[in-house]
């Protein structure tokens, strides 16, 4: 069994509701168990800002699947509950966003999956969830944790 690190999130609809379905259908049947559940964060949206704040949160979850396996559920569960990729604009509005951040410690950079997760060191609504359920894991030869700090140094204004 594979440890996966995911990210999810929405901001149309009953995005709460939402987020706890696409974890039920990801779990359900066989190849994929829930190990740790973040707190819910309400987060500004992040790309486009003219749409609402986001809902966001990470799990960990134990796979047999591959992580081109674990992609086609993922993406199998965003389109059950209506979200369509093809119509909709880069970083906006959306019901549910599924993003594989890390399998194992797998690196991959294909056409349709790259992991580590390329941005998540840069967003904040990624990190602060993980941290919550993996303060100490280590991805691309950094701990959580001290990614968080490293954001927060990038972020804030020098006087």
């Amino acid at each position: 069994m594979a440890e996966a690190l995911l990210a999810l999130g929405g901001n149309v609809g009953e995005v709460r509701e939402t987020i706890d379905r696409a974890i039920a259908m990801l779990c359900e049947g066989n190849g994929l168990r829930l190990t740790a559940r973040s707190s819910d964060y309400a987060t500004p949206p992040w790309g486009v800002a003219d749409q609402p704040p986001f809902v966001n949160l990470c799990i960990a979850v134990e796979t047999a699947l591959t992580p081109q396996a674990l992609l086609r559920r993922v993406q199998a569960v965003e389109h059950a509950l209506g979200r369509a990729r093809v119509q909709e604009r880069r970083w906006g509005p959306r019901p549910i966003d599924i993003d594989i951040l890390a399998y194992d410690d797998v690196t991959l950079d294909g056409a349709d999956l790259t992991l580590p997760h390329p941005r998540m060191f840069e967003r904040a609504f990624v990190l602060v969830p993980l941290a919550e359920i993996a303060p100490d894991r280590v991805i691309a030869g950094r701990k959580i944790k001290d990614a968080i700090l490293n954001l927060l140094v990038m972020t804030l204004p020098r006087l």
